[in-house]
């Protein structure tokens, strides 16, 4: 199955050097996250976006994709559809990353709660993996799996509002003890006050995260 979505070229006009790929939520679609490119491109005027819709539309929500159908907070269930809707990433991935002649070393990808599901998901499943995997208000529901999976240790930064009644606080440092078991790692930041969404605090963060990685110079 084929996706796509919008698009935001380079700020400085030139060919992309980097791909930024960002990755939507449940009920949501690629205009939901494709606005970032713009709070980000100062600081990334190389950086292609590309923020593909979900293959499947959610009933009743004009609109609205899902990566996945969610009935409930079942880590199993979410386990089942990351893995059912990674090869449909996974080949836009690729297809973008061919588009623009880059590699993987080129590549980050950032997720908003089912997105970022999918994208440490599919990002740790990767080799060569991606330079860096940006996830908020997420969670990592296949983390049963990733020790036996995990085929690189990207760069990670994870954001939380502390104030998400959708995917609880808690979801984070479940994802970063995942991490921590499959011998991986990653930041973390909560933004106080914040319900399920990015604060300014995660936006700043997050793009300083992605300059480091596309510079090297994340430790």
């Amino acid at each position: 199955m084929m996706i796509d979505g919008p698009r935001q070229p380079p700020a400085n006009g030139q060919k992309p050097r980097k791909l930024v790929i960002l990755v939507h939520g449940y009920g949501a679609n690629g205009e939901d996250l494709i606005g970032l490119a713009g709070q980000w491109a100062r600081d990334l005027p190389y950086a292609q976006f590309v923020s593909p819709n979900a293959p499947e539309p959610v009933p009743g929500a004009p609109n609205g994709y899902q990566w996945f159908p969610i009935t409930r907070l079942d880590p199993e269930e979410a386990n089942r559809g990351v893995e059912m809707a990674a090869p449909i990433l996974n080949t836009f991935i690729d297809q973008e990353l061919t588009r623009y002649g880059l590699t993987d070393n080129d590549l980050a990808l950032v997720g908003f709660s089912q997105g970022t599901m999918m994208s440490l998901h599919c990002g740790l499943r990767r080799s060569p993996g991606p330079a860096g995997i940006l996830g908020y208000s997420g969670a990592m529901p296949s983390r049963m799996t990733l020790k036996e999976q995990i085929r690189c240790k990207p760069a990670i930064q994870l954001i939380h509002g502390d104030r998400d009644d959708v995917l609880p606080l808690g979801m984070m440092f479940d994802a970063a003890e995942g991490l921590a078991e499959a011998g991986a790692s990653c930041q973390w930041h909560i933004s106080p006050g914040v319900p399920h969404g990015i604060g300014p605090d995660g936006l700043d963060i997050g793009g300083r995260f992605l300059g480091k990685v596309f510079s090297g110079a994340y430790a």
